[in-house]
């Protein structure tokens, strides 16, 4: 796995795309039982060297309802994101991830965590690619039919601030989605 690790963060596959250059982050191990795949490193993160550190990443921590210390525990954390380098800005925020990432170098990760009981997919370039023709037309639907992926996967909406309106009009994700996934978190942690 260090190998694999070395290999991901010294990648350069796309820095001629990158404003900011090439960073990848990752942090898994082969201890690791949930694997977070998320969408791709935000400014702060590519600053900071820190997956999910940011306001999103604590928004996650919440829903999850874990604290800083086990979430950045790599054997029992991993933090995967669909595209390992901060894409750069669009007009509407963040750009997607590079598609350059997951196709090289997912199925070599996961093939290294046998431990693993979990995997969320957070957002919709992680529904997509690992739920293929599974996932339902929307997000929303795809998040709240979660059950339909268990016990492989489960789906969540991106924790971004952006996304409180999404959480006000469907409620149904706190009371529902959010009881489940601490319930299959904590089994799979145990």
């Amino acid at each position: 796995m260090e190998h694999l690790l070395t290999q991901i963060r010294n990648c350069r596959e796309c820095e001629k795309h990158l404003a900011l250059g090439a960073n990848p982050i990752i942090a898994a191990s082969v201890k690791s039982k949930i694997i977070i795949i998320g969408q791709a490193p935000g400014k702060i993160v590519h600053n900071t060297n820190i997956p999910w550190n940011d306001k999103s990443g604590d928004n996650l921590r919440n829903w999850l309802n874990i604290d800083k210390t086990t979430f950045y525990n790599p054997e029992i954390i991993a933090l995967m994101p669909m595209g390992f380098c901060y894409p750069g800005t669009g007009k509407n925020g963040d750009l997607p991830p590079r598609k350059e990432c997951a196709p090289l170098w997912h199925s070599q990760l996961l093939a290294l965590m046998p431990n693993s009981k979990l995997i969320l997919l957070i957002g919709q370039y992680a529904q997509d690619y690992y739920l293929k023709d599974r996932a339902k037309d929307t997000l929303t639907e795809t998040v709240y039919n979660f059950k339909e992926y268990l016990p492989d996967y489960f789906p969540l909406p991106h924790p971004s601030p952006r996304n409180n309106i999404w959480q006000a009009k469907n409620t149904w994700f706190a009371s529902d989605v959010l009881l489940a996934l601490r319930k299959n978190l904590a089994d799979a942690l145990r």
